[in-house]
């Protein structure tokens, strides 16, 4: 739900909804509208700590080169990225887990399992993975899911007080979910991918790998849920939204190129 969307809640919940419009209405890098009610300082610390605790669970690499390429992709795509609350380093942990995942957390931290590195046959696709989570630090997402569920919740709240009915307010949250939540997550990746194909593109990554990575993701998937009732889109759907954008893509890695932007990461 965007910042014009909530306007259908104010005659409803009056005073608070009203000032979360007023001061919530942001644009992603994209100029998809956004609702962001949290500030950049305290999305920062939450990642700061949802890192510590991740690293707390999880066994680090022993791999030094796979830990060196993946800093050296980071190191060349961070130049790229332009937006003033980014970081402009990053702190990498490699993972010795052999799950294919991969993520970034805002206040400059990247993680990623061996199991994407298993998976990514070389530093292009790799930077692809990259390229899509730093997008969503970029794109200020964990501060969108954050406004999201806080204002979700409120309206829910509200709907579900004037109805005086448990089972409403339980039909309601399932509604907000599946309705509101997943299909807005759905929006984050597909502008990840969009964002992080900039990314490695300009950075000097061959966008055609981005492709070759989803043909992968693909072939890998066993039992995924179905699309509608998923936060991520099918492997198949990113592919073909990958494929369309690959035109535009290369005319950046081509001039990304001439200006000797060539990593060596592998």
């Amino acid at each position: 739900m965007n910042c014009s969307q909530w306007h259908r809640w104010i005659p409803i919940a009056f005073g608070t909804a009203a000032v979360l419009l007023l001061i919530g209405c942001a644009s992603s890098p994209t100029g998809r509208t956004q609702l962001i009610i949290v500030s950049d300082q305290a999305v920062d610390r939450m990642g700061s700590d949802a890192f510590a605790q991740i690293s707390a669970q999880l066994t680090p690499s022993r791999d030094e080169q796979a830990i060196r390429r993946v800093q050296c992709i980071v190191d060349a795509i961070t130049p790229v990225v332009l937006e003033s609350h980014v970081p402009k380093q990053w702190q990498v942990a490699v993972f010795a887990e052999p799950a294919v995942n991969a993520f970034a957390v805002p206040g400059g931290y990247i993680g990623v399992f061996e199991g994407m590195l298993n998976l990514a046959e070389d530093q292009h696709q790799l930077a692809a993975v990259i390229g899509h989570e730093m997008a969503h630090v970029t794109a200020r997402h964990a501060a969108e899911r954050i406004s999201q569920h806080e204002t979700t919740g409120f309206a829910v709240r509200i709907l579900a007080g004037s109805t005086g009915s448990d089972q409403a307010a339980a039909l309601l949250g399932l509604g907000a979910q599946v309705g509101i939540l997943l299909p807005f997550s759905r929006a984050q990746e597909l502008e990840a991918d969009v964002l992080g194909l900039q990314y490695m593109a300009q950075a000097g990554f061959d966008p055609m790998a981005a492709v070759a990575l989803w043909e992968n993701m693909e072939a890998a998937s066993r039992r995924a849920p179905p699309e509608f009732l998923s936060t991520h889109p099918s492997s198949r759907a990113r592919r073909d939204a990958m494929r369309a954008r690959t035109p535009e893509a290369m005319q950046w890695y081509e001039e990304a190129r001439s200006q000797g932007r060539a990593p060596e990461c592998d």
